[in-house]
């Protein structure tokens, strides 16, 4: 099952030509055989990661928000204070298994990420560290299982026509 996503870097410094962490994911996405069905880089600034968000759950043809940056600890870090703004549910075993996968890569650096997940108005949101190693990390050893139909026992995917139950 091909999954719609939309990928949001959020950066001071960075422009679509220089965004590697984007260009990670846009390619990991393509080789999953998932739609990017859009992408956008935005400023450090909780107002307009907010406005971006809000646009995405609203629309039918996304499926899943990947936002890469803005979860560390500096104060421009704002993209979890930001998801917390839409969460309906905070999915808080993304960021155990993120930080547990990256002790491997990057020791006990690791305990520095905020990377996280939530759902809103039925959607997954990914918010992802902005370093290429993290979005790597994130994506092949979460998303790319998680994200796909044919994962078992159970994946994210399957739980798609159920996510807005009340």
């Amino acid at each position: 099952m091909k999954v719609n996503i939309a990928l949001l870097t959020v950066t001071d410094t960075r422009t679509f030509d220089n965004d590697k962490s984007g260009a990670i994911l846009v390619d990991k996405i393509k080789e999953a055989n998932h739609n990017l069905a859009d992408r956008k880089i935005c400023k450090d600034n909780k107002d307009d990661i907010v406005v971006i968000l809000k646009e995405w759950i609203k629309q039918s043809d996304i499926d899943v928000i990947i936002t890469t940056g803005g979860t560390g600890l500096t104060g421009r870090d704002i993209t979890p204070e930001a998801l917390d703004e839409i969460a309906e549910k905070h999915i808080t075993g993304f960021g155990e298994i993120f930080r547990y996968l990256s002790l491997k890569t990057v020791g006990t650096s690791a305990i520095q990420s905020r990377a996280c997940a939530v759902l809103a108005n039925g959607k997954y949101i990914f918010a992802l560290p902005g370093s290429s190693g993290g979005v790597t990390d994130a994506w092949d050893g979460i998303l790319k299982h998680q994200l796909d139909i044919n994962h078992k026992p159970c994946n994210f995917v399957e739980l798609f026509p159920r996510l807005k139950e009340k």
